[in-house]
C-alpha cells in the first residue's frame, strides 16, 4: 500500500468513527443512533454514496486548528429508497455536538443543489447543538446559505426533516421551511430560545420537552407533522411517505398496483352518516372504507383535529385527502385547521397529487379568540390554496356545507372539477334553526305558539334547503350519489381527470394572505 492509499484509509476510518467510541457510546446510552446508523436504516442496503467524507473545518481560533475530524460533523450523500434516488444529510452529534461550521454548511448545500438539479427529494436528519460558536459569523452565514436553498427548492423537490435530537436557535428555520417535519418523542426538541433564556426573560420555569418537545409541536404549535415513538419508527414513516409522493414537481406520484377492486361498493357506508344532523361521526370511517386496502397515511394527526389531512391511494394512484372531522368541534373550520389544510393543499398542488375533499362543515368556529386571532386572514389561506390549485380536485359533501365554509371547502365555484354529494347533504347559508330565527323573526313573535311555529318552519326550511337537490338543480353538484358507491365514483372521476391541463395566469407569484 503506497503512502496516499494508507493515508486515505486512515482518514476514512477517522471519518467513520466520528467523535470517537466514547461519544458514540454516550449517543447510544441516550437512546439515539449515530448519523451513519440512521443513514443506513433510511436507505436501501448498499446504495449509499457518500460525498465530502474528508472535508474539515477551516477555523484556526480558540485552538480549533488542532481539533479536526474528517467529515466535520455531518454525513452527506445520496442513495435509494425503494429503488428511487434521494439525497440525505445526517448531523453527527458526536462531533462537536453536531454544531454547524462553514464547511459543514457547504456540505449540506452541495447535496441540496444536486437534489434540485437532478430532481430528487432531500432528507435531513437533524441532531445538532446549533451554530459552532468558535466560527462566529461564518457559521451564521452557513445557516443562511441553507435557508436560501430550502426556499429555492420549495415546490421543486420534496424536502423532509427528521428531528432526532436538539434543534435550537436559528437551526429551527431550515426544518420549518421544509415540507414535512418528523419528531421523536422524549429525545428530540425544537425551540428558538431555550429554557434558560425563557426563565431569565419571563421568569417561567420549563423543561426542554415542555418547551419544544414532539408532543408540543405535534399537537399545539403544529410545527411537527408527525410524532414518532422511536427513531426506527420515524425513519420507517419517512420511507412510507416517499411512496406517496413524486421525486420532483415534473413527475407524477408513483403508481402502486392494488388487488382492491376499483368498483368495490362498500355497504358499511350506508349507515356511517347519522340521520340526526347533530350527531357526530368519525370521517375517517369513510376515508378508510373507500381508499385502497383501507390504508390512510394521516398527516398532522395531533394538530387541529377538526380537519383531517393525509395521503391515500385510489386505484393505485396517490391522492391527498382533506376532510372535516365532525367528531371534533363539529368539523368547524378554525384558525389552526385553516392553516393546516392550506399548507397540505399547496404541497399536493406543487407535486401533482390530486385532491379529494370530504365536506361536513357547519361553518367557521365562532368566538372572540378566533376573531382576534385572525380567522378571516387564516381562513382565507385555505380558500386561496384550493382556488390556486390546478391538480384534479374532487369534492364530496357527506352532510353539512353551510355558509362561507361551503365555498372554502373546494366548492365548484373556486375551481373543483367534480362535486358530489350524499343524499344526506345539507347545502345552505346556515342551519335551519338559525335561518328560521332570522327569516321568520316577525312571524315567530306574532305566533300564538312560537315553539310549534318554529318547529313547522324549521321542517319546511330543512325540506327546501337542507338537502343537496337545490345545488344539483343549479349544477353546483354534479351528482348525488349513494354512499355505497363512493369508491367507484371517486376512481372514475380521477381517471377522467388524469389528463387535466390547467395553468394559472402568468405572474411572479400570488400574494397569499399570510
Amino acid at each position: 500500500m503506497n503512502e496516499n492509499a494508507k493515508r486515505l484509509a486512515e482518514l476514512e476510518a477517522a471519518a467513520e468513527l466520528g467523535g470517537g467510541e466514547a461519544r458514540i457510546a454516550r449517543q447510544h446510552d441516550a437512546g439515539k443512533m449515530t448519523a451513519r446508523e440512521r443513514v443506513d436504516l433510511l436507505l436501501d442496503p448498499g446504495t449509499f454514496v457518500e460525498l465530502d467524507k474528508l472535508v474539515t473545518h477551516r477555523c484556526s481560533d480558540f485552538g480549533m486548528q488542532d481539533q479536526k475530524i474528517p467529515g466535520d460533523g455531518v454525513v452527506t450523500g445520496y442513495g435509494k429508497v425503494d429503488g428511487r434516488k434521494v439525497f440525505v444529510f445526517a448531523q453527527d452529534f458526536t462531533v462537536f455536538g453536531g454544531s454547524l461550521s462553514g464547511a459543514y454548511a457547504e456540505k449540506i448545500c452541495k447535496v441540496m443543489d444536486l437534489a434540485t438539479k437532478t430532481g430528487a427529494p432531500v432528507i435531513g436528519l437533524n441532531d445538532s447543538g446549533g451554530a459552532r460558536i468558535q466560527e462566529g459569523v461564518e457559521s451564521l452565514a452557513g445557516y443562511a446559505d441553507i435557508f436560501f436553498r430550502n426556499v429555492r427548492a420549495s415546490g421543486v423537490v420534496p424536502q423532509i426533516s427528521a428531528i432526532l435530537g436538539p434543534c435550537a436557535g436559528g437551526a429551527v428555520y431550515s426544518p420549518a421551511i421544509t415540507d414535512f417535519v418528523y419528531m421523536v418523542q422524549e429525545s428530540s426538541y425544537m425551540f428558538i430560545t431555550g429554557p434558560e433564556v425563557v426563565k431569565t426573560v419571563t421568569h417561567q420555569e420549563v423543561t426542554k420537552q415542555e418547551l419544544g418537545g414532539a408532543q408540543v409541536h405535534g399537537e399545539t404549535s403544529g410545527v411537527a407533522h408527525f410524532e414518532s415513538a422511536s427513531e426506527e419508527e420515524c425513519i420507517a414513516q419517512i420511507r412510507e411517505l416517499l411512496g406517496f409522493i413524486p421525486s420532483n414537481n415534473a413527475e407524477d406520484p408513483p403508481f402502486v398496483p392494488t388487488s382492491d377492486p376499483k368498483g368495490r361498493r362498500e355497504s358499511s357506508l350506508a349507515t356511517v352518516v347519522p340521520e340526526n344532523a347533530s350527531k357526530p361521526y368519525d370521517i375517517k370511517e369513510i376515508i378508510n372504507a373507500v381508499v385502497d386496502d383501507g390504508h390512510f397515511y394521516e398527516v398532522h394527526e395531533g394538530f387541529a383535529r377538526n380537519l383531517v389531512v393525509g395521503f391515500a391511494r385510489l386505484g393505485g394512484h396517490s391522492v391527498g385527502v382533506v376532510a372535516n372531522q365532525p367528531s371534533h368541534l363539529a368539523g368547524c373550520l378554525d384558525i389552526n385547521a385553516s392553516v393546516k389544510g392550506a399548507r397540505f393543499v399547496r404541497f399536493c398542488d406543487a407535486f401533482n397529487i390530486p385532491l379529494v375533499t370530504l365536506v361536513d362543515v357547519p361553518g367557521f368556529l365562532p368566538g372572540v379568540d378566533q376573531e382576534y386571532g385572525g380567522i378571516i386572514r387564516h381562513g382565507a389561506k385555505l380558500l386561496y390554496a384550493f382556488a390556486e390549485a390546478t391538480v384534479p380536485k374532487i369534492t364530496l359533501i357527506t352532510r353539512k356545507a353551510y355558509g362561507g365554509a361551503y365555498d372554502v371547502m373546494a366548492s365548484k365555484h373556486i375551481g373543483a372539477d367534480i362535486n358530489l354529494a350524499y343524499p344526506t347533504g345539507e347545502i345552505a347559508v346556515m342551519g335551519p334553526e338559525g335561518a328560521v330565527n332570522i327569516i321568520f323573526r316577525k312571524e315567530l313573535a306574532a305566533a300564538s305558539d312560537p315553539e310549534a311555529k318554529r318547529a313547522e318552519l324549521v321542517e319546511d326550511y330543512r325540506r327546501t334547503f337542507a338537502n343537496p337537490f337545490k345545488a344539483a338543480e343549479l349544477g353546483y353538484i354534479d351528482a348525488v350519489i349513494q354512499p355505497e358507491d363512493t369508491r367507484p365514483r371517486l376512481i372514475d372521476a380521477l381517471e377522467m381527470l388524469s389528463s387535466k391541463r390547467e395553468s394559472l395566469p402568468p405572474k411572479k407569484h400570488g400574494n397569499i394572505p399570510l
